[in-house]
C-alpha cells in the first residue's frame, strides 16, 4: 500500500463524492455487455476490470463480458469500442491517460476524453523491476548501465504505462538513457513474463502486474515511480524514485472503464447509480487494490475527470516533448504548462 498517496486520493474521492443519483434512472439491459480491453490477458487493465465486471455483472442483471483485443498500445481495441454502436452495450476499459491522449500520437484520431463518460476504480504505480538473477541489485545501477551499457526493458509499447514510465525515467534522469532498449509485448502480463524469465533484463510495467512475480522470487523490483515507499503484503518495501531523482515528477495514473458517449442518456444515469452504489465501497475491489500495490480510489463523470487531469496534462505534453505528438494537446483541449 501507499501510504501517504492511498491518504491524498481517498481525501480527493471524498471530496469531490458526487451528489446523490436520481432515482428514476430505469435503464434496464436486454443483453449481453461487452467491455474491451484492448490490452492481452492478465495485464493491468485486464485484471482489475475482471474484479469489476462480476461486480456490474450483479448489479445491472445481465452478463458482463471482457473481452481482449490487443494491438498498436492498445488503440486497436479502443478504437473498436469507438466504432461500435452506441448503445450502451459496448465499453472499453484502460488507463485514462491513454484514452485521453490517442489523438495526440494518431493512434486514434479525432478522439478526445470527451468522447466518454468515464468511471474510474483504482490508481496505478509503474514498478522497475529486474530479473531475480540480474546482476543490477538497485536502481542506480540500473540506471547507469541504462546509460552506458546494454540494457533491454520489457513493455506493452510506448503507449502502455511501462513505455510512459520509461519515457518519465529518460526524461527525469536528463539523459536519452542510449543503453535501454524497449522491447514491446502485446500487454502488461508477457512483459512481465519476459522480464521473470530472463528474456529481457528489466520491466517498468505497473505494480499490480509485477506483484505475483516478486512474491514468487522472479523478479526484484529496484524502484517504484511514486515519492512515497511501496509497501505490500509478502514484498519487501520499495523505495520511491525520488529517493534517486529527487525532482522526478509523480501523477497519480487512474483506470476505469469508459461507456462511449451518445447512448440512452438512461445508460449513464443506471451506471453513474451502481457505480456509486456497488462499486466505490466495494470490498472485492479494495482488497484487489491491497493486495496487489493499487490504490483504491473510485469516482465517475466529471468528478473523475478532475481528479485525473494531472496525470492526462502530463502525458499529453509528455508526448510533446518526446516528440511523438502528430497534433498539439491544446487541438483536444489539454493546455501544457509554459516551459
Amino acid at each position: 500500500m501507499l501510504t501517504g498517496l492511498t491518504r491524498a486520493l481517498a481525501a480527493a474521492t471524498c471530496l469531490t463524492a458526487p451528489a446523490a443519483i436520481a432515482q428514476d434512472a430505469t435503464w434496464q439491459p436486454d443483453r449481453p455487455i461487452n467491455i474491451i480491453v484492448p490490452w492481452a490477458a492478465g495485464g493491468s487493465t485486464d485484471q482489475v476490470t475482471r474484479v469489476v465486471a462480476p461486480i456490474l455483472e450483479e448489479a445491472l442483471g445481465t452478463e458482463v463480458v471482457v473481452v481482449n483485443q490487443p494491438g498498436a498500445s492498445g488503440s486497436t481495441g479502443t478504437a473498436a469500442a469507438l466504432d461500435a454502436p452506441r448503445d450502451g452495450y459496448t465499453w472499453t476499459a484502460n488507463a485514462i491517460a491513454n484514452n485521453a491522449t490517442y489523438a495526440v500520437t494518431g493512434l486514434v484520431p479525432d478522439t478526445s476524453i470527451d468522447d466518454y463518460r468515464i468511471y474510474l476504480h483504482v490508481a496505478n504505480v509503474p514498478l522497475v523491476s529486474v530479473n531475480a538473477n540480474s546482476e543490477y541489485q538497485d536502481f542506480p545501477a540500473l540506471l547507469a548501465a541504462m546509460e552506458d551499457g546494454s540494457v533491454t526493458v520489457g513493455t506493452a509499447g510506448i503507449n502502455s504505462s511501462g513505455g510512459m514510465a520509461l519515457a518519465a525515467i529518460r526524461e527525469g534522469a536528463q539523459s536519452d538513457l542510449s543503453g535501454a532498449r524497449m522491447i514491446t509485448y502485446d500487454g502488461g502480463n508477457p512483459a512481465v513474463i519476459a522480464a521473470a524469465s530472463g528474456e529481457v533484463v528489466a520491466t517498468t510495467q505497473l505494480a499490480v502486474e509485477q506483484t505475483e512475480m516478486v512474491r514468487a522470487g522472479r523478479l526484484r523490483p529496484l524502484t517504484v515511480l511514486s515519492d512515497e515507499t511501496l509497501e505490500v503484503d509478502g514484498i519487501d518495501p520499495v523505495p520511491p524514485i525520488t529517493d534517486f531523482i529527487p525532482d522526478f515528477h509523480v501523477a497519480a495514473d487512474y483506470f476505469g472503464v469508459f461507456i462511449p458517449v451518445g447512448a440512452p442518456q438512461e445508460v449513464y444515469d443506471t451506471v453513474d447509480r451502481v457505480w456509486e452504489e456497488h462499486v466505490m465501497n466495494n470490498d472485492a475491489l479494495k482488497k484487489y487494490a491491497n493486495d496487489r500495490g493499487a490504490v483504491f480510489a473510485p469516482s465517475y463523470g466529471e468528478d473523475a475527470l478532475d481528479q485525473a487531469m494531472p496525470v492526462v496534462i502530463a502525458e499529453a505534453c509528455s508526448r510533446v516533448t518526446r516528440g511523438e505528438a502528430v497534433i498539439d494537446p491544446s487541438e483536444i483541449g489539454i493546455d501544457c504548462p509554459e516551459s
